[in-house]
């Protein structure tokens, strides 16, 4: 009896092994995990870890990389002997230089216990690197956060070819003194300027309008734009470090170490609600990616825009719930858009940012030294042989190549006649529909 009994239970044991076997044959084979994708860049619930970098040339010798975490970046835990908050973070850096044919310059490694204050909003670490003039690099910046056992790469480029340049410079609050991330000031924002290559005796300021020009459709076969401004003003003030500068006027303000010289360091006064649109005036500009050139001018020249406005989502959603979701996505992907790509102008008016807005954060995001790469995943597609099935991933890509431009590290523009195919017809009429576009939605919607 117990005989017999073993060899069932044998016997049962081999059918089921087999029929997992013939099971698994005929699922889908499973996706590798692509390392080399960084679309958590731009989407903020992929990565809780976004922090902001700085470069500043102390030397001809030197630079320092400063890296700032705000507190929501940073994941403290008290189970430690002490029993006090702390964050545990793995800083490495990879320092290339480009000019030398990506050759690897330095490195640098943080091992990082921060403990956490209560009264604190920002933790700011520097890592002093190694250079030589007249190079251009690039800081492959890796972060662990050891605790949660998340990774965040970044790519940070700067250069050394010049003393005049936005790297020479240190921006700081001028009443706490604490380093500022950001070229975006609010209206009444007092700040110092902080020249880090030797004495000067005068600071011009060169005053340029607002840019208020928005990209065309990417479907649109057109030639690269290039940026040609002469300024509206140019100040010449006394230098010093600890000299208190506010911009109150909306525009650019590029500052030099000399009047010929159009180079520097750029300041931005994008408005006293950036980068949020709070106003109904503000909230019609992005509406020139949805609407015809008619309904632009008619939403711009509404006796109550508010009303107009709402008017406009309410025929989009066919209802005012469905036009709030509508309203909540898009301008919420304006927010993100300013975030992420203002260069000299909004990032809501950049091509990164049209396309951010209208077909959402890319699925897949690669970077290199002159450009980036984005990718939104097509219907998968699946094929049948034998008994098993393959799973085709295709993505609509859009290349972005990097411009030189005086005013901003962070300009790019849409490489057009890389991106023949843009289904941007279809996109604009989904969000018509009341239908936040993606490219899997389902046909005939």
């Amino acid at each position: 009896m117990k005989k017999s009994f073993s060899i069932r239970t044998v016997c049962l044991l081999i059918s089921g092994i087999l029929l997992a076997v013939v099971f698994n044959s005929c699922k889908t084979t499973q996706q590798t995990v692509d390392y080399k994708d960084l679309s958590y860049l731009y989407n903020p619930t992929k990565s809780p870890i976004n922090p902001r970098y700085n470069v500043i040339n102390q030397t001809d010798e030197s630079s320092v990389l400063s890296v700032r975490f705000s507190t929501g970046d940073l994941f403290f835990s008290e189970a430690n002997p002490e029993g006090v908050a702390t964050a545990r973070v793995l800083l490495t850096v990879k320092l290339y230089s480009l000019s030398q044919g990506k050759v690897l310059a330095d490195t640098a490694v943080l091992d990082l216990s921060i403990h956490k204050d209560a009264g604190k909003q920002e933790y700011i670490f520097n890592v002093p690197l190694k250079v030589e003039k007249g190079n251009e690099y690039l800081a492959e910046v890796k972060i662990l956060d050891r605790l949660r056992l998340l990774v965040a790469q970044n790519f940070v480029q700067f250069n050394t070819l010049s003393y005049n340049n936005r790297y020479n410079f240190r921006v700081q609050g001028h009443f706490d003194k604490n380093e500022l991330f950001s070229p975006v000031l609010r209206i009444d924002e007092y700040i110092n300027l902080v020249y880090s290559r030797g004495h000067i005796d005068s600071l011009f300021i060169s005053f340029y309008k607002p840019f208020r020009e928005v990209p065309d459709p990417p479907s649109m076969l057109l030639p690269e734009k290039t940026l040609d401004y002469d300024p509206q003003q140019v100040v010449a003030i006394p230098y010093s470090d600890s000299l208190p500068m506010m911009f109150p006027k909306e525009g650019i303000y590029l500052c030099s170490v000399d009047r010929n010289i159009k180079d520097g360091f750029t300041f931005l006064n994008l408005g006293s609600t950036y980068p949020k649109l709070t106003t109904p005036e503000g909230m019609i500009e992005p509406l020139v990616y949805l609407a015809s050139q008619d309904e632009m001018t008619e939403l711009k020249s509404a006796a109550k825009p508010k009303a107009a406005l709402d008017e406009f989502w309410i025929k989009c959603g066919g209802n005012v719930d469905k036009a709030r979701e509508l309203i909540r996505i898009f301008y919420t992907r304006v927010l993100y858009s300013n975030y992420y790509f203002t260069s000299y102008k909004e990032g809501w008016r950049s091509e990164r940012g049209m396309i951010y807005i209208i077909y959402g954060p890319p699925d897949k995001v690669y970077k290199t030294s002159d450009g980036e790469t984005w990718g939104y995943k097509k219907p998968v597609i699946k094929s049948k042989w034998g008994g098993r099935f393959t799973v085709t991933d295709s993505y609509l890509a859009f290349n972005f190549k990097k411009r030189e431009n005086v005013f901003s590290d962070n300009d790019f523009y849409l490489s057009r006649s890389e991106t023949l195919v843009t289904f941007w017809d279809k996109a604009i009429a989904s969000w018509r529909k009341g239908i936040v576009f993606r490219l899997d939605n389902p046909k005939g919607i």
